[in-house]
């Protein structure tokens, strides 16, 4: 039998322990669990997290593999839910809502099938139970600008002459589409730090659970609580379409799309994407209640 990602995310170990994941907590409140994608950490959640913060306990976890959570050996992606509930358990956290990012997304729809009771809302970015993808071949000349690129931009983050010369004819193209020095920052401070960081091993694991398919829609209408789907328009990773079709079998989810944003729109339009999360937030009050 095939050991897919669905069929994976049903395995469960009934002895939780204390997680040995990294883990960065800010704020005091109704807490709310982040969840960074791959390549990504805990701190690349930073753009959320900073603005949270002020409100509610944010809880920002290094996956198993990635940041600073080192593990050794091989594992599978139901191993990342294990850690997470342990996680819960650890900090005797009884009710959260959980915010995901790309990979982050699909851990939280999980967590929310899985720890039902316990999951009283879903911010979904840039993500998908059905994910699908459309990005080009990558050729020699695409990482050659990408590597440029991105060395430069970790010296002398934001340089605009670096972004028109090298940055939009790299790989970056396909993971932003407002190429501002903002934008960059975010990306010298948080995505090559955590893409550094992330193991073989994890990305053997999605490569792995990708390759052998995972498909949750027919499950979604068992998740309960409020759900905001949010998704750029140019998204390659992870398309608009199937971030959408997403949102539609969620029972009580909430849609929306930011034109000319790809994978990484939080780092492009963050003022925008914040304002959009607090007036959710606002709209769902019993998301952050106890």
């Amino acid at each position: 039998m095939r050991d897919t990602l669905s069929e994976s995310f049903h395995e469960r170990n009934k002895n939780l322990k204390t997680s040995n994941l990294k883990t960065y907590i800010q704020g005091q409140g109704f807490p709310i669990l982040c969840l960074h994608g791959h390549p990504g950490s805990g701190s690349s959640m930073s753009v959320f997290t900073k603005h949270l913060s002020n409100r509610f306990q944010t809880i920002a976890p290094d996956l198993r593999g990635y940041g600073k959570s080192r593990f050794q050996g091989n594992f599978k992606m139901h191993d990342h839910l294990e850690d997470l509930e342990n996680l819960l358990e650890q900090y005797q956290i009884k009710k959260c809502l959980v915010l995901g990012w790309s990979l982050g997304g699909i851990l939280a729809m999980e967590l929310a099938l899985r720890l039902p009771e316990r999951i009283t809302g879903l911010v979904l970015i840039a993500t998908s139970a059905k994910p699908r993808g459309n990005h080009p071949q990558i050729s020699l000349q695409d990482n050659i600008y990408t590597g440029i690129a991105g060395i430069i931009n970790i010296i002398k983050p934001g340089w605009q002459w670096n972004i028109d010369t090298f940055a939009k004819k790299s790989l970056f193209r396909y993971l932003i589409q407002q190429h501002t020095p903002s934008t960059y920052k975010y990306i010298a401070s948080s995505a090559v730090p955590a893409y550094l960081q992330t193991s073989p091993a994890a990305t053997r694991a999605l490569m792995t659970a990708i390759r052998n398919g995972y498909n949750r829609l027919p499950d979604l209408h068992q998740i309960q609580c409020p759900s905001l789907v949010l998704a750029g328009t140019e998204d390659r990773h992870i398309t608009v379409d199937s971030s959408l079709e997403t949102s539609k079998y969620l029972k009580s989810g909430s849609w929306k799309c930011y034109p000319n944003t790809a994978h990484l729109f939080p780092w492009e339009i963050p003022a925008l994407l914040l304002n959009d999360i607090d007036t959710w937030l606002l709209e769902h009050p019993e998301v952050t209640q106890f």
